[in-house]
């Protein structure tokens, strides 16, 4: 038998139709494109989510706010105006003030508590730093949103540039807080916890949407004016404890600002940029609802549920202090006494706060066992109690080593399981199901005012800050809310 030719049998093969069992070659092709054909469906992109609500913004009128959601955009607005004014000396804000005035336009614009004046972009920025720093802003509890620091001190600042009256204002600040809350909730959890600071991504549209208002942009103009904020999102998580955490809001709302201005000129932008494909909701967040956007604009409003801190920290912390506090004066305790301080708590609570050593007052205040520590020691929870000071005191740091903290899934995120063991061998319990603050149960006026002027207190004078609280009750009623500012500014 001749030997076999392999070079003349692989030429003759590529004459030869290859098969593939029983297949011929194009028959195999056409069968692979159409399994690639035969993908799922992808889901039609949503429609008009961004020009639902330009078109919501522009149509909104005062008269049409419920009386209840008047009133909770009152507190927020008597809110943040206390707590910028006593953030206003932080060595934060003295360093941001320092930076950035040699580069300032006009003063077209005051400071809260402090005398410098800047122009309208910088002053918006460093009256929102001062409004966070001390973490002791108001939260919308579903998205740990802190909506008043970019809206407010966007509209707050425009307000003494363009005289703005005080229903207009508050009309203004609502629709700015409704405006982040609900693409907040869109989002959340996916964007939080993907690593977004989410007060600073989504803050940016409130402050365009409530400037925007003032300045009275058309729905287009609107559009372009969101699809621009959608473009600045700022912050990140990894700042929490350092002084860029209160830069994201500040910069959110110069940026919403920014916005607003370009798109009253038609500086364009994409009419689709909260939903698109390659939109901001899909390219931050794996979870996209838009049904949380813009059904029942109008009708349910975020902007009510907005809530107040009784102390100056992450909101997770709050039912620990809470409990801390009460098991205290119910029991007279001393740090002597105290074995072992116990606490069950939600996942996330160590997630956010499980800083053991904090090295001063901002780490403090994202270290559970530094807010509990406190809060036996001095019965308190305020920006006192999260200050280099307390941070470092010899008797907290002990007692700090006594906290442990324990993770259970079944305990809520608002909830904890507190168990103190003494040196005697007693155990005192307290499980708190809602913190005071909390929508459940909400600080009051006077309490508001106890806060207000707590922090005002060696900033501006006593009779001062009272006058400012009255100019905050009575916002509706102002022919200039810039009046407010004006007020607040130290002599």
């Amino acid at each position: 038998m001749p030997p076999i030719d392999r070079r003349s049998m692989l030429l003759a093969s590529a004459t030869i139709p290859l098969t593939l069992a029983g297949f011929r070659a194009t028959d195999v092709a056409q069968a692979a494109e159409s399994a690639s054909s035969a993908k799922p469906p992808v889901a039609p992109e949503p429609q008009d989510i961004t020009r639902t609500l330009a078109h919501y913004i522009v149509a909104a009128k005062y008269d049409d706010l419920p009386p209840k959601v008047r009133k909770e955009g009152v507190r927020t607005l008597f809110n943040w105006v206390g707590v910028a004014i006593g953030g206003s000396h932080h060595e934060t804000v003295d360093i941001a003030v320092s930076a950035l005035a040699p580069f300032s336009g006009p003063p077209q614009a005051n400071l809260l508590g402090r005398r410098e004046r800047f122009d309208v972009m910088n002053a918006a920025f460093l009256n929102g730093v001062s409004s966070h720093i001390f973490d002791y802003d108001d939260t919308h509890l579903k998205t740990i949103i802190h909506p008043a620091g970019p809206v407010a001190s966007a509209i707050l600042a425009l307000a003494e540039m363009q005289p703005v009256n005080g229903k207009d204002f508050l009309n203004a600040l609502v629709l700015g807080v409704e405006t982040e809350c609900r693409i907040g909730n869109a989002v959340y959890p996916n964007h939080y916890d993907v690593g977004w600071h989410i007060t600073g991504t989504t803050g940016v549209f409130g402050a365009a949407a409530a400037v925007g208002k003032l300045i009275g942009l058309n729905e287009q103009q609107m559009i372009w004016a969101l699809g621009l904020a959608a473009s600045q999102p700022v912050g990140l998580r990894e700042s929490f404890g350092s002084m860029n955490k209160s830069f994201n809001l500040g910069r959110a709302a110069s940026n919403g600002l920014f916005a607003a201005i370009l798109a009253s000129k038609n500086f364009t932008s994409s009419d689709k940029m909260i939903e698109a494909k390659r939109g901001w909701a899909n390219t931050l967040s794996t979870k996209q609802d838009y049904t949380q956007i813009t059904d029942g604009l109008g009708q349910h409003y975020e902007a009510a549920l907005n809530t107040y801190k009784p102390f100056a920290c992450g909101i997770v912390m709050h039912p620990a202090i809470d409990a801390a506090i009460q098991l205290r004066n119910e029991n007279r305790l001393i740090p002597d006494q105290i074995a072992r301080v116990e606490l069950k708590v939600n996942p996330l609570v160590l997630e956010l706060t499980g800083k053991k050593t904090p090295r001063d007052g901002l780490e403090g205040k994202f270290s559970i066992y530094h807010a509990t520590a406190v809060a036996l020691v001095e019965g308190a929870g305020g920006e006192k109690q999260f200050s280099d000071r307390a941070v470092r005191d010899p008797v907290i740091v002990d007692l700090r080593g006594k906290v442990v903290p324990i993770v259970d899934p079944m305990i809520k995120p608002e909830q904890v399981d507190m168990t103190i063991v003494l040196k005697d061998g007693r155990s005192l319990h307290k499980y708190i199901e809602h913190a005071i603050g909390s929508l459940e149960v909400p600080m009051s006026d006077q309490a508001l005012e106890k806060k207000f002027a707590d922090l005002a207190d060696g900033t501006i004078p006593a009779q001062q800050a009272r006058h400012v609280m009255d100019l905050c009750w009575g916002v509706e009623d102002l022919t200039n809310a810039g009046d407010i500012a004006k007020n607040a500014a130290a002599a």
